[in-house]
């Protein structure tokens, strides 16, 4: 880290952080005001126009892909998986997919799949079980759609088959080539996002929240009982949801919680990413402040104790600071942690966690 940065770090003003603060409500309200003042995206609601493509039926489950307006700018495809068997209306799930990985796959990471290379990333990172059909066979509607600048919504400079490229290409000129264009076009969006006076996250923020207006538009869904989880960069945008949107009953974070300092201090490029930076946000509050604002919705945080993301003593602080906050403001049973003995990822043993949390909570 350059010192110019460290430097500038130590004269945060830090007002909105909640030890500062008497009255919870008062500071809640404050967080959340600076937060989407932060987000530097507030675009105007739309018809969701949403028609179902297609259908596939699975057995056990079908699966729907949507395709709906989320902004007047913004028409994306999404998945919704629907058990057979389990009672009407269901309870739904929104499911976010991980920043790491390969980027041309959002969604498709999280449902069944025959292109080889995602299998492999779902035995590594989910317990070879895709992550849609795990809630959905537990009885849950499945909703997922592709982060901005993910799966259908990653820019090319010439279209290819991303399955090819990983099944044939891996390794060759071409699969360096396209490599190299993608964190071109990375640099790229930030100039675009930047000089457009927006945000990645908030982007992605409005996205999910026109995630929710879909499944409220759904009979086979009860719009009472909703829920969001993901892994990592999912994790992050589970934080995001937790903290600002209040048509939610519960949540699961995996993967993305600490101190902002530990992550600032210790792993900067790996743990941040393009999605998280918020201008006017980080120097006022950290992170545990703005998910712990959410309250009183049910969340629960999970970062395994291998998880090399992140330092252990600013996960433990930041799971502390929350757990302050849901107390002070009377919840103190509504806010979870857990630190399996996992590396980072959402592999059996923390589906289960979160799914006794969705049962207990949802």
């Amino acid at each position: 880290m350059e010192n110019c940065f460290a430097q500038l770090r130590q004269v945060r003003p830090c007002d909105l952080m909640a030890e500062k603060w008497e009255d919870i409500s008062q500071w809640q309200q404050a967080v959340q005001t600076c937060l989407k003042q932060g987000l530097h995206y507030d675009p105007p609601k739309c018809d969701l126009d949403a028609k179902v493509l297609e259908t596939v039926d699975f057995g056990e489950y079908t699966q729907e892909t949507i395709e709906f307006n989320t902004t007047p700018w913004f028409r994306v495809k999404g998945y919704l998986l629907l058990p057979k068997n389990a009672p009407r209306p269901l309870p739904g799930i929104l499911l976010q997919h991980e920043w790491g990985g390969p980027l041309y796959f959002g969604k498709d990471r999280l449902v069944r799949t025959k292109t080889r290379h995602i299998q492999l990333f779902q035995q590594e990172y989910y317990s070879g079980v895709p992550l849609a059909e795990r809630f959905c066979l537990a009885g849950y509607a499945v909703f997922c759609i592709d982060a901005f600048h993910f799966g259908e919504r990653a820019p090319r400079e010439r279209e290819f088959d991303p399955a090819e490229l990983l099944e044939t290409f891996n390794g060759t000129a071409a699969y360096h080539y396209f490599e190299n264009q993608k964190a071109e076009l990375f640099r790229h969006a930030l100039l675009q996002l930047g000089w457009a006076g927006t945000t990645w996250a908030g982007i992605n923020f409005a996205d999910d929240r026109s995630c929710i207006d879909y499944m409220l538009s759904r009979k086979e869904i009860d719009g009472s009982r909703l829920g969001v989880t993901g892994l990592s960069g999912g994790g992050w945008r589970t934080d995001m949801m937790l903290a600002l949107e209040p048509r939610l009953k519960a949540g699961v974070s995996v993967g993305w919680m600490t101190t902002n300092q530990g992550s600032f201090e210790t792993n900067f490029k790996g743990a941040i990413g393009v999605f998280s930076p918020l201008p006017g946000v980080w120097n006022r509050m950290d992170l545990s402040d703005a998910v712990g604002s959410g309250f009183p919705v049910n969340a629960m945080y999970i970062v395994g104790s291998k998880d090399n993301l992140f330092p252990s003593d600013g996960v433990d602080e930041a799971f502390r600071k929350i757990k302050e906050v849901y107390t002070r403001a009377g919840v103190p049973d509504n806010v979870g942690f857990a630190r399996p003995e996992t590396v980072h990822c959402y592999n059996a043993e923390v589906q289960q966690i979160a799914l006794d949390w969705f049962a207990a909570k949802l």
